[in-house]
């Protein structure tokens, strides 16, 4: 059985005291820079304002799909409805486009406007 010296042990705690400082040194980094990224993740969610109310008239499909159960396709639909057929007179005449049924028409009326 080999014993070590005492230089031996010294380096070996050395190496090892030097491996904890340089990771403790990167999780530090890492964890310094993480809320930093949340922030603008969130920031960049927040810039989004969501009118109170979406004029079916004059919305883009971009204000479309902030309502509930449309999604791209039904925007895009619409839009191609208000297109070939004029404004809404109506917000039920919202009910005449493909894809928009009375629930999906209940869940976002509060949110509809002419």
């Amino acid at each position: 059985m080999e014993r070590w010296s005492d230089i031996q042990l010294l380096w070996i705690i050395k190496e090892t005291v030097m491996k904890v400082m340089l990771l403790t040194a990167v999780l530090s980094g890492v964890l310094a820079i993480s809320p930093l990224y949340a922030a603008e993740k969130i920031n960049a969610a927040s810039e989004q304002v969501i009118p109170a109310q979406i004029n079916i008239n004059t919305a883009t499909a971009e204000e479309l799909v902030q309502l509930k159960g449309i999604g791209q396709s039904k925007a895009l639909a619409i839009i191609e409805y208000r297109d070939a057929n004029g404004k809404f007179n109506s917000i039920e005449e919202l009910s005449q486009v493909k894809g928009i049924g009375s629930k999906l028409l209940e869940q976002n009326r509060a949110k509809l406007t002419l």
